[in-house]
């Protein structure tokens, strides 16, 4: 049981889920006075930007670049806010290096603007028109991401969040709503260029879960565009696990609570609104149901309904049922000595090895590398963590998946040798993640990582709301706009924070 002293007579919160954006809004509603109870089923907080030790290695688990960190951005913004300090962090430059198919030479995207404008235009010559469209589509994105608007807006208060955002600048974007990437590239002359197209399909799956064909071209401008000056993506000195440390710090210093190893059972509803969560304690078998004012779900929109259960409003379940399938993840942890990185190996690398291949879809690669000094490794020693999207039915379907794990392994650890030097003198930890792992720790359903694709249909004004059917319960997370990573998600807590502290 957990006893709350109600300071200020603000409203209980209870938030399931103490990933970034269930953290960030806990210690957001704790820094502002609210009683705040964080539950999360895992070891340690973080979700899927947590980290975990293996014989002096640091790995992180899932997410390996931050944005938001530089002034203004959302990151910046929050632990301004609750007086905390900024982790020590590089800028990723190039923000990745990417190879194709047969190619030597990487495509690199530089985080000056300027040479990263030169290098496209020596890479696909030709599509200039199509990289300005990106970039004058991100300004005025960006500009009104940045006035805080509501997507999508749910009730009148929402809808004047919104409003509020909008400037003349806004309306640019109004013609390119209902635009795919591929209808871009159709418009600017570019629908043949398969080089291009494969370029932007390795790139988007990292930020939208979907190709070029599919991704939504607003949501695609400011993925693309993000990793240039004056943003930018970052490196965490230490470990990605240093950004939820300090948030858990800020909400324990204003008096909220964290209790990990607790699982949410189920979420009970009167009358339309959130009223309790029955939990059970881990460790004991404990089972008891906590009151709150506000429930706050840092899940999935799947975990969501599943937590609702028979009280899950029908449309809203229905809606759920018929998003096309996310994507698993099969990921690669390998510690290593020094000697296996080639000499001023970026931090963060693309591979498409062929079109069809055993490890994952497009048979590719994202490569994050520690460097000397970054706290990840012993001195002398490298991570290196590979990850590819799979089809997370696959593993749960199959009869040998211990033997499908080595493969997976085997296969990825084949490939990278093509750029590291891989050996049996050089390896000295090797350990696997899959769609199941990912379940197993961080409580998503089926392992699926990274949202729910950002397509038009759920991208936006036209995504889940971070006001749920039910009253007084919330949606954080990759589901809800503006979607994955740790900025994404954060952005999203904000919105909540907002949304409850007008309700009073």
């Amino acid at each position: 049981m957990v006893n709350y002293t109600n300071k200020n007579n603000k409203s209980r919160i209870v938030i399931i889920g103490a990933g970034i954006g269930g953290l960030t809004a806990g210690a957001l509603l704790a820094h502002r006075g609210y009683n705040v109870l964080i539950l999360d089923q895992a070891i340690v907080p973080g979700g899927c930007a947590s980290t975990f030790k293996r014989q002096g290695f640091t790995f992180d688990v899932g997410a390996t670049q931050v944005a938001g960190l530089e002034p203004g951005g959302i990151h910046h913004r929050i632990f301004s806010e609750l007086n905390i300090e900024l982790p020590a962090a590089t800028p990723c430059d190039p923000a990745c290096a990417v190879y194709l198919p047969g190619e030597s030479t990487p495509i690199n995207v530089w985080r000056d603007a300027e040479k990263w404008q030169e290098e496209r235009q020596k890479q696909f010559p030709g599509s200039e028109s199509f990289w300005q469209l990106l970039t004058t589509l991100f300004n005025a994105s960006w500009e009104f991401q940045g006035r805080d608007p509501v997507l999508p807006p749910r009730n009148l208060w929402d809808l004047k969040q919104l409003i509020k955002a909008v400037r003349p600048s806004t309306f640019l974007t109004a013609p390119f709503t209902l635009f795919t990437v591929g209808d871009a590239l159709r418009l600017c002359g570019l629908g043949n260029d398969k080089r291009l197209r494969t370029f932007l399909d390795l790139q988007l799956k990292l930020y939208s879960q979907v190709s070029a064909e599919e991704t939504a071209l607003l949501y695609a401008a400011t993925a693309l565009n993000v990793s240039q000056l004056p943003q930018g993506l970052f490196h965490l000195q230490g470990s990605m696990q240093v950004l939820s440390d300090r948030l858990v710090e800020s909400l324990e210093r204003d008096g909220g609570k964290l209790l990990m190893r607790h699982t949410v059972e189920k979420i009970k509803i009167a009358n339309n609104q959130a009223k309790s969560v029955i939990i059970k304690n881990q460790k004991t078998g404990e089972i008891w149901t906590e009151s709150a004012d506000h429930i706050i779900a840092n899940v999935t929109v799947q975990n969501l309904v599943q937590l609702l259960g028979e009280n899950a409003p029908l449309g809203y379940k229905q809606r759920v049922e018929k998003i096309p399938p996310a994507s698993g993840a099969f990921v690669v942890y390998i510690g290593v000595d020094k000697s296996a990185i080639p000499p001023n190996c970026p931090p963060h690398l693309q591979f498409l090895y062929d079109i069809n291949g055993p490890i994952g879809e497009n048979n590719s690669l994202f490569v994050s590398v520690s460097h000397e000094g970054d706290g990840r490794a012993p001195l002398g020693k490298a991570t290196i963590i590979a990850s590819s999207f799979v089809d997370f039915t696959t593993w749960w379907e199959t009869e040998n998946y211990e033997e499908l794990k080595q493969k997976f392994t085997q296969e990825a650890i084949s490939k990278l040798s093509q750029y590291f030097y891989l050996k049996p003198e050089t390896i000295i930890y090797v350990e696997a993640a899959t769609p199941r792992t990912f379940a197993n720790y961080t409580g998503r359903e089926k392992g699926i990582v990274g949202g729910i694709g950002q397509r038009i249909s759920t991208f936006g004004p036209f995504g889940f709301a971070n006001r749920t059917p039910i009253n007084n319960l919330w949606l954080v997370g990759d589901s809800t706009h503006p979607g994955e990573g740790t900025a994404g998600v954060s952005y999203s807590a904000l919105t909540v924070v907002r949304q409850i502290q007008n309700q009073g």
